[in-house]
């Protein structure tokens, strides 16, 4: 190897010269000397292009070469050089075959044994038995459907009975609403307790995310609180809870907006209308009814007088900057002139949830209630929404597993878990900080209070029954009643989460990659691309092929739609996949999460995360080669 090293290095300085060899520094000429030396390197005679390829940007780093043209005839002569030095060796001649060789030919076809599956029949059931099955699934299938119009009706009633939300004028030199203080407070769904026994004091002006796992009751506790059903939120306070998206009808985004200031439309429409009374009176050409209200003594002074209190109102409230608002609000949640005067019918469900959020941000309520308002907005809108957040004067809380979109914007913490309610001061990396070093002070004290009651409750047993150190045992006894208990660390289970690889691969051509995010602007057809691949949708031009192998799950921002919530996570999994035994479907959803009576309870009374973590189990099961989320 050294002498073949030496040879290509004498090689090397015969083409390029000592002088210039003797100006690289040594390690580079061992490196090139080295790479040439590989006996599987390629050096693609007669060219050189091999050489090239893995030593021309060096060569000309190195200014061992003038420039591109250059290395590539020194590169020739390198090889030439070498190729009379034997050093390179002519490529393998390939030749076609006559015909087609089977490579297993002459081998013994065996196959391996597969594992026997023993299948246990039940003993078959009679017509009779059979129809009594069926009328007992149809029974359970319209109990289920009976139990869930009663809790989308008891939902209704609980929304209709929300005090409405409105722009309100009345403060405005400030917020007459200051800090909120709610004690021992609990919050139940079903007969499930989420939350219990907690106190909690929202400062006026502090901005808090709520944050916990799914199920803790991150949705149900701003639902109580807009409900006013928490005692210590004071009466006359606005709560407003971005949940539920507008309903689409004829009104424009913009108008929908300018809607939830109240006073001011009632106050223009009243203008309006005195202004055409009063312009009939002057042209002497009134109306019917307009000569029934100057009867009623409704005259051209009247008029004029309601007219200047109300121009007086408009003036006071602002009312000429509300419409320039709400576009300025619309336009920061990526909302273009244009779409600003279409109809709210328009739009799909994910725009008027940004509708909602704008006409929240126009109210400024006393405190706003946000549940995971980035979920439908774009890079440029979470930007922007960060932004107008941190100048918000009142206090809000926002429920989000954003993390940088936390840091940005609260000022404080609010974590659930374990049915209590705990406040951290500062943004999530400094909750996480503070919560890493109260777990482990909580450890400490918990291992040294087992310690002592440890050994107290040794002394007691051990000296029960001697009469002479009675008064001791006693006072042990006594103590160890006292003595404060200390909860231990109960730890979050880790889940891990994987996509399946298919054992059936379908082979070129197909895209290549296997894990992409597509980005791109609202409205620029992400969507649309994902539909097309999974033939949701047919082009208008072209063809897309598929692969027989091809098999695809979607998991689409409103898979929720696709969901029986009529039924429980475990028949749901039954029913997609018949055959499949339940225990591996228990064990499939237990390991994402969903397992206990947590798999026996009805779809609707999950949570958001727990719904979504059902359909990521279903995709899951079905091995799919492509993943579009």
């Amino acid at each position: 190897m050294a002498a073949l090293v030496a040879t290509i290095m004498g090689v090397v300085r015969e083409v390029l010269g000592d002088s210039v060899v003797d100006e690289v520094d040594e390690p580079i000429v061992d490196y090139i000397a080295n790479v040439l030396a590989d006996q599987d390197f390629d050096f693609g005679p007669p060219e050189g292009h091999g050489i090239f390829d893995a030593l021309g940007e060096l060569l000309i780093d190195a200014r061992s070469v003038y420039d591109r043209e250059h290395c590539l005839e020194v590169c020739a002569k390198l090889c030439e050089k070498l190729g009379s030095h034997g050093i390179v060796k002519p490529k393998q001649a390939v030749r076609s075959l006559a015909a087609p060789l089977r490579m297993n030919a002459g081998m013994e076809e065996e196959k391996a044994p597969k594992k026997t599956e023993y299948i246990f029949d039940a003993p078959p059931l009679s017509s009779r038995d059979k129809a009594k099955t069926e009328l007992n699934r149809r029974k359970e299938d319209r109990q289920r459907e009976a139990q869930y119009e009663m809790h989308v009706a008891e939902m209704e009633a609980l929304r209709a009975g929300m005090p409405p939300v409105y722009v309100n004028h009345s403060n405005v030199g400030g917020s007459t609403i200051r800090d909120i203080h709610m004690q021992n407070f609990s919050v139940t769904v079903g007969c499930r307790d989420l939350i219990q026994d907690q106190t909690l004091t929202l400062a006026f002006g502090r901005h808090y995310g709520l944050i916990g796992r799914n199920g803790t009751g991150k949705t149900s506790l701003p639902r109580a609180m807009a409900q006013h059903a928490i005692d210590g939120i004071p009466k006359n306070c606005q709560i407003l809870h971005v949940e539920q998206e507008v309903t689409g009808d004829d009104t424009t985004a913009l108008q929908c907006v300018l809607n939830a200031d109240v006073e001011r439309v009632q106050l223009l429409q009243e203008e309006a209308r005195l202004g055409q009374q009063l312009k009939d009176l002057e042209e002497g050409t009134e109306s019917n009814q307009s000569l029934d209200k100057i009867k009623d003594g409704l005259d051209k002074d009247a008029i004029s007088k309601r007219l200047e209190e109300i121009y007086k109102r408009l003036e006071y409230i602002d009312a000429d900057a509300a419409e320039a608002r709400a576009a300025s609000i619309l336009a920061g949640l990526s909302f273009t002139p244009e779409m600003q005067l279409k109809n709210t019918k328009a739009f799909s469900g994910g725009w008027r949830m940004r509708i909602v959020l704008a006409r929240a941000l126009f109210i400024e309520p006393d405190l706003l209630l946000v549940d995971e308002p980035t979920n439908h907005l774009d890079l440029h809108a979470v930007l922007w929404l960060e932004t107008y957040l941190l100048k918000w004067p009142k206090t809000f809380i926002v429920v989000s597993h954003a993390r940088e979109f936390l840091n940005t914007v609260v000022t404080g913490i609010l974590h659930l878990h374990g049915k209590k309610l705990h406040a951290y001061k500062g943004d999530y990396d400094t909750f996480e900080r503070t919560r890493e070093e109260h777990l482990k002070n909580q450890m400490k004290a918990f291992e040294t209070n087992e310690k002592a009651r440890g050994h107290m409750q040794e002394f007691i047993d051990k000296f029960r029954y001697n009469a002479k150190r009675a008064s001791l045992v006693q006072s042990r006894i006594k103590a160890l009643e006292r003595m404060e208990h200390v909860d231990a660390v109960v730890s979050d289970p880790d889940y891990k989460f994987e996509f399946p690889t298919p054992e059936d691969r379908p082979g070129p051509p197909i895209i290549s990659f296997s894990r992409i995010a597509m980005v791109g602007s609202n409205g620029i057809g992400k969507s649309t691309i994902l539909k097309l691949i999974s033939g949701d949708l047919q082009p208008t031009s072209g063809t897309v092929f598929r692969s027989p192998k091809v098999r695809m799950a979607v998991f689409s921002q409103h898979h929720v739609d696709g969901l029986d919530l009529t039924v429980n996570p475990l028949l749901y999994m039954m029913r997609c996949f018949p055959g499949v035994p339940e225990q591996k479907l228990r064990s499939h959803l237990g390991s994402f999460g969903v397992s206990g009576n947590l798999a026996l309870q009805s779809m609707y009374t999950l949570s958001g995360g727990q719904k979504s973590r059902v359909c990521i189990r279903k995709n899951h099961l079905q091995e799919a080669t492509h993943y579009s989320p």
